[in-house]
């Protein structure tokens, strides 16, 4: 199983201020619009620094709880070649699947899935198909 790291998962009451600080501490170079992700309960933007470091915002219900605990650390995601190999491979060692496989509108529509294991919440993302 090949596992590229993609981004850490920031859980935040309102996007829109967190960019704010974000866009006033960070060399932000690229930001995506912010998503509405309905098939997540979630809306998100990706923003990546001069240094190639992704950020994910997330806000929305999912989120909820890890806000009001101040715990704005909420996942990290990793990219792999197939995801249904790579969530069994998580699950055999221990790993619970919280979330199935869904397309995601921020990551032009390739799959993510989310996973519970003994390094908090993790994110995989599905490589993206390159046709020749």
């Amino acid at each position: 199983m090949n596992l590229r790291f993609h981004h850490i998962g920031v859980a935040c009451e309102d996007i829109e201020n967190t960019l704010k600080f974000i866009d006033n501490t960070f060399n932000i170079i690229h930001k995506t619009e912010i998503i509405q992700h309905d098939n997540h309960g979630v809306k998100a933007c990706l923003v990546t620094n001069n240094d190639g470091t992704n950020i994910e915002l997330v806000s929305g219900v999912t989120v909820e709880r890890f806000v009001k605990k101040k715990q704005f650390l909420y996942h990290n995601c990793w990219e792999v070649g197939n995801i249904n190999t790579s969530i069994n491979k998580f699950v055999q060692n221990g790993a619970m699947l919280i979330s199935e496989p869904k397309p995601s509108e921020l990551f032009d529509n390739r799959r993510v899935a989310f996973l519970l294991t003994d390094i908090g919440i993790l994110e995989l993302l599905e490589k993206r198909i390159i046709h020749d």
